[in-house]
């Protein structure tokens, strides 16, 4: 589905990505981790066209997307959930949903029953919302657009464990739904119980990749590289 293939990418004359590739097949979570500053935000930035690498190939569905525009990109099927959110604060709970609904699967009563806080939530303005309403309601959005492969930026970042369980909940039914999910995060429990395979960027570069199995035996990878014991 996804092939990113040997990307550069740059903030002004910063070399961010340094020839990262990895890919999503269809039905897959993927997960993609890293120390602070590794790159991996740029990654999922650089997917859907929010920076623009210079060289290399982001192929979708058999399509090349560097070089298109951020919403031709969205149009083909990627939706990206942030990591600060960008819910618009002054719209309400179904204003905010309703500015990224598009036809598909995913509807407002399918949102409501995956999500039922939202709906006891659904008149308050975003900035009423606390901060794990506000990632639900990201997320929800993202869902809205119907995509065919789902990019989360550090989903559970900030949030209370009874918040990040709930989180976590979602992800195994978008999941289980048959989405392609590509997840950068923090939390190696929540990466071991959720993905079928691992990305590990290091400055720039893809220094590991491995299915969940070979992950969760080579601690050495997470000492050296992530500098956490599981």
């Amino acid at each position: 589905m996804l092939n990113v293939d040997a990307i550069h990418s740059y903030y002004g004359k910063s070399h961010i990505l340094e020839g990262v590739s990895l890919t999503v097949n269809e039905g897959e979570l993927v997960t993609l981790l890293g120390r602070n500053g590794a790159g991996k935000t740029t990654t999922l930035r650089s997917i859907v066209g929010i920076v623009r690498p210079q060289s290399g190939s982001v192929n979708f569905s058999g399509r090349e997307m560097i070089g298109r525009e951020i919403y031709e990109i969205a149009r083909e099927g990627i939706s990206l959930v942030p990591e600060h959110r960008g819910i618009f604060g002054m719209l309400s709970v179904e204003e905010n949903l309703a500015v990224a609904a598009r036809p598909g699967q995913w509807n407002f009563e399918g949102i409501y029953k995956f999500f039922p806080r939202l709906y006891e939530r659904r008149k308050n303005g975003g900035n009423a919302l606390s901060g794990g309403e506000q990632q639900m309601l990201s997320i929800a959005r993202g869902l809205l657009t119907n995509p065919r492969l789902l990019l989360l930026d550090e989903p559970t970042e900030g949030l209370a464990p009874v918040i990040v369980d709930e989180i976590v909940n979602a992800l195994v039914k978008i999941k289980k739904s048959g989405m392609a999910v590509l997840l950068v995060e923090q939390n190696l429990r929540i990466c071991e119980k959720l993905g079928d395979r691992h990305y590990v960027l290091e400055e720039g570069r893809i220094v590991y990749s491995g299915d969940s199995e070979n992950f969760r035996i080579n601690r050495s990878v997470r000492d050296r590289y992530l500098s956490v014991g599981v």
